[in-house]
This record gives structure tokens, C-alpha cells and sequence, in this order.
């Protein structure tokens, strides 16, 4: 446990540091901002995955590290496959301290890639720090009849994607078109715990860019039950726990390729990255990357994320700055390419699609998280943070849903995370 002592001189080495680089006066106005302010951290994803696990396990803890003590409340803001909190936190957010974020790692490229909705500049973001690095897979669901990467270069897998330029859409179709695979991608779900779903109902057959602490920290049961099947490691390097896993880098077919290839799987390095927007004060980004830092030595931030089997290994903002100065000065002719690949497939991309379900809530747990609906055929369902609630066509929170209330819901399959709910 930490002590108090110990707290006092990881907040006095913060404002140490803003006291070196310009004054005591700046230091003391942050201190006062933080004591009477909340920082909000926007997660760019749905709750209930990783991006989520790690983002509230640091705002629990990084405050205690912050001049001022601030209480860090996490504001779920997924959408847009990440883009749409990475786009607020670089035009609109605060840039005195009070906004972080938690951004898609593949948010770090798209610009690079020419995505239009990618309109910001990597580069001059604030970047804090990320809590591991990453190795990404490939699994296979056990019922599949294709088992290996030489086998999906024969016979078509249909995977799962949450968005089309996530890593789950992207790669893919990258592998697709480099290395020769028959991937078939049915894009739209939520989040991660909605494919993993989707994998269990056999409406998709695998899954790519699953990050590899990702698998073991929240789908350890399906390894133990040999439920799925890692085939293929994606990154800019191995695991060494995977050995004899093929590694998609090695399948390149020339230098042009291999290096187009390096620029999309480069975020993966970055692992799960934090961030504050351009333009907050050079003096405030140290303290913020100084508490960063220290929370990823903390005794009681790292004993929830060991509770949560969640790896740290923390990776330096100054070294995101670096993987993304590299990235960023690849030859055009590269570039390009990874523009050409990135890019191709997605007419050949299917949304999934949404059942429409109406009846009376027969059952609802507590907090308001499970339902169910008897209607011609009991349908259950799951009721996040990022459901779409009307009652009496008002917009409302779960915790209003009451049983015997008629309703109308859409969603992927029975036991799914709830696109939207109109209730009477």
C-alpha cells in the first residue's frame, strides 16, 4: 500500500518539474485549477473492453499523482471507429489540464492513410504515455473448418470487425492484399465483447487484430477450452510467449511491401495511448506525463490491473513521439502503397445487421444492465453505457427501465450488447 508520504512526494516531484521549466506561479495556478476542477478522460471506445478496463483502472489512480489530488471521471465517447473522440479531443476539448483521452492506437495512421474524417495531425498531440505495448493476433473459432493461415489462403473466414478502419476491419484486408488471404469481414459491431459474442453465436468464424494481452486477461477461458485457435501474430514484432505462431511480417513478398506493411502495423507498438490535446501549456503536458509515469509504478494501480490480468509495460509519451516521427517519414512511394492496401476491400465490407425485437420487460437485473423481452419468443439483452434509451420518447439512462414496461429494441442477436431502446 502506498503511504501518504510517498503520495506527498510524487505530487511535490510533479510540481517540481513545472517549477524548473518556468515558475512556481504556473505551478501553483495548475494546483488550483486541478483542486476545484474534475479532469475528464474520454475513452474513444464502448465500456466493457480493454481500451475501457485499463482507462478506469488510471483514472482511479493517476489523480492521487496530480497537484491538487483531482478526481479523473471517465467519459465514454466511442464511435466513428475511434475517430470521434480523437477528433473532439483535438478541436474542442480543454487545453488547460482538465481533458485527457484514451485513443484508438490505430488513430495514430489514418491521416497518414488518407482517411478524410482523420482531419488532425498525430503529431501534435500531447502524447502521455501508453500502459503496454502490444502484439496483435489472429484467432479462429474451433468449429471452423479452416484452422490455419495457409488454409485461409485457400478457403475464404468470415472475421468480425467493430469498425471498418479499426484494427479488427483494417487488417484484414492488409493481409488480403499483401500476403493473399480470403478474409471476409462483417463490420458494425459495438465493441470487441460483441464479436466474441458473435464468435460464440458462429454468426463470424474469426477475429484479427485481438490484441494478445487482450485475449489472455479477458478471454482466458476460451484458451483453456482450446475454443480459439491464435494463427497468425500481426505487429512490428513476436510474442515471446507465441512461438511458431506465423508472423504476418515474414509473409511480405518484397522490401515495398514489407515496409507498407511496417507503416499499418506500427500503432501497434504504441499499445494503449494516452493523450492531451495540441496546444496545452508545455509546462502542464510534464506534469501530466510525470503523473502518467509515476501511477505506472504504483502498488495500488498495479494490483488492479494484476487483478484484472492486465499486462503494464509501459511505454514513454516521448517515445510515441518518436514511433510516430519514423512513421510519418517513410518514402511516399511507401505511403502510398499502404494507402493502396489499406483502402482496398472495403466495398467488398458487410454491415451486420440489426433484428428488431418488441415486447414487455419480463426480467431486469438491478442495475439495469440485463433484460428480458417476452414478446412471440423471449429475446435477452444487454444494456451498456452506449445504448440508445427512449421512455415516453425522452432520452433516458438504464437505470429508469422498470420490468413490465413495452418496448421495442434493436440488436445484432438474443444476449447482445442493445443498439436502441424505446420504452413505454
Amino acid at each position: 500500500m502506498i503511504k501518504s508520504k510517498q503520495l506527498l512526494l510524487a505530487t511535490g516531484a510533479a510540481l517540481a518539474m513545472v517549477a524548473a521549466q518556468g515558475g512556481t506561479a504556473d505551478a501553483q495556478s495548475l494546483e488550483k485549477l486541478l483542486k476545484v476542477k474534475r479532469v475528464s478522460m474520454y475513452i474513444s471506445s464502448g465500456a466493457g473492453g480493454t481500451y475501457d478496463a485499463y482507462s478506469r483502472i488510471l483514472a482511479r489512480h493517476m489523480g492521487r499523482h496530480l497537484p491538487g489530488n483531482p478526481k479523473i471521471l471517465p467519459r465514454n465517447m466511442p464511435g466513428a471507429s475511434g475517430l470521434r473522440a480523437t477528433r473532439y479531443l483535438y478541436h474542442v476539448a480543454a487545453k488547460d489540464g482538465t481533458a485527457i483521452g484514451s485513443v484508438n492506437r490505430s488513430v495514430t495512421i489514418l491521416p497518414l492513410l488518407g482517411v478524410k474524417a482523420a482531419d488532425y495531425d498525430a503529431r501534435k498531440f500531447n502524447w502521455l504515455g501508453s500502459t503496454t505495448q502490444e502484439v496483435s493476433t489472429g484467432i479462429i473459432w474451433h468449429t471452423s473448418k479452416v484452422q490455419s493461415l495457409a488454409e485461409v489462403m485457400k478457403t475464404p473466414l468470415i472475421v468480425g470487425s467493430s469498425g471498418i478502419t479499426t484494427d479488427t476491419g483494417a487488417f484484414p484486408r492488409v493481409l488480403n492484399f499483401f500476403i493473399g488471404t480470403k478474409f471476409q469481414i462483417i463490420h458494425g459491431y459495438k465493441s470487441g465483447s460483441d464479436i466474441s459474442l458473435a464468435l460464440e453465436r458462429k454468426e463470424v468464424l474469426g477475429r484479427l487484430g485481438w490484441s494478445w494481452s487482450s485475449i489472455k486477461s479477458r478471454a482466458p477461458d476460451l484458451l483453456r477450452d482450446k475454443k480459439i485457435k491464435v494463427f497468425i501474430q500481426v505487429g512490428l514484432k513476436k510474442a515471446p510467449d507465441l512461438p511458431g505462431v506465423p508472423f504476418a511480417l515474414d509473409y511480405a513478398k518484397n522490401p515495398a511491401d514489407r515496409r507498407a506493411m511496417e507503416i499499418i502495423f506500427a500503432p501497434t507498438t504504441i499499445g494503449w495511448p494516452y493523450v492531451m490535446p495540441p496546444g496545452v501549456p508545455a509546462k502542464t503536458v510534464a506534469v501530466f506525463r510525470a503523473a502518467f509515469d509515476a501511477t505506472m509504478t504504483d502498488p495500488k494501480f498495479l494490483k488492479d490491473t494484476k487483478r484484472r490480468r492486465l499486462p503494464v509495460a509501459p511505454v514513454s509519451g516521448k517515445e510515441i513521439h518518436k514511433i510516430l516521427d519514423r512513421v510519418y517519414t517513410f518514402a511516399e512511394a511507401d505511403v502510398a502503397l499502404a494507402r493502396k492496401a489499406f483502402a482496398s476491400g472495403m466495398e467488398r465490407a458487410v454491415k451486420v445487421k440489426l433484428i428488431k425485437v418488441s415486447g414487455v420487460i419480463s426480467k431486469i437485473n438491478k442495475k439495469g444492465s440485463k433484460i428480458t423481452l417476452a414478446g412471440t419468443s423471449d429475446i435477452k439483452g444487454r444494456v451498456s453505457r452506449r445504448t440508445k434509451i427512449k421512455i415516453a420518447g425522452k432520452k433516458s439512462k438504464r437505470k429508469a427501465l422498470k420490468k413490465g414496461m413495452n418496448c421495442s429494441m434493436k440488436l445484432v442477436a438474443s444476449d447482445s450488447v442493445i443498439h436502441t431502446m424505446d420504452c413505454k
